[in-house]
């Protein structure tokens, strides 16, 4: 099987196509999940990090499904919330090993958003 680049380069040398083709970003799969708003947002992060993060720079943060995306995350926060959302960074977190009294065993990976708003909306937690 032929990669694009060498496609490119078999039709450049017969001079059949002399502009390079606009490469499609790939589709979502049919069976993908929709989310509704409340299902992407988890809960909110209250911590101490947090609270200093909204008073100063207006971000918020929270525990999101695993399978949201950027653009999910900013379609529920400013539908639950009524707010316009600047930007948003997504991490994914790994789970810590525990251990309970002769076991060990491991907590579940999650997913953590950082929510920045607008500079004229605030979401009141505490």
């Amino acid at each position: 099987m032929a990669t694009a680049a060498k496609r490119l380069r078999e039709l450049n040398t017969k001079n059949e196509v002399t502009e390079m083709t606009r490469i499609q970003p790939p589709t979502k799969p049919e069976g993908s999940i929709q989310l509704e708003p409340h299902q992407i947002l988890l809960r909110p992060l209250v911590t101490e990090k947090g609270v200093h993060r909204a008073s100063r720079n207006n971000q918020y943060a929270f525990e999101i499904h695993r399978d949201a995306t950027k653009h999910d995350v900013k379609k529920a926060v400013e539908e639950l919330f009524d707010v316009k959302v600047a930007k948003v960074r997504t991490q994914t977190r790994k789970g810590k090993i525990r251990r309970y009294r002769f076991r060990y065993g491991r907590t579940a990976d999650w997913k953590k958003a950082i929510v920045q708003l607008h500079e004229e909306h605030r979401i009141d937690f505490f």
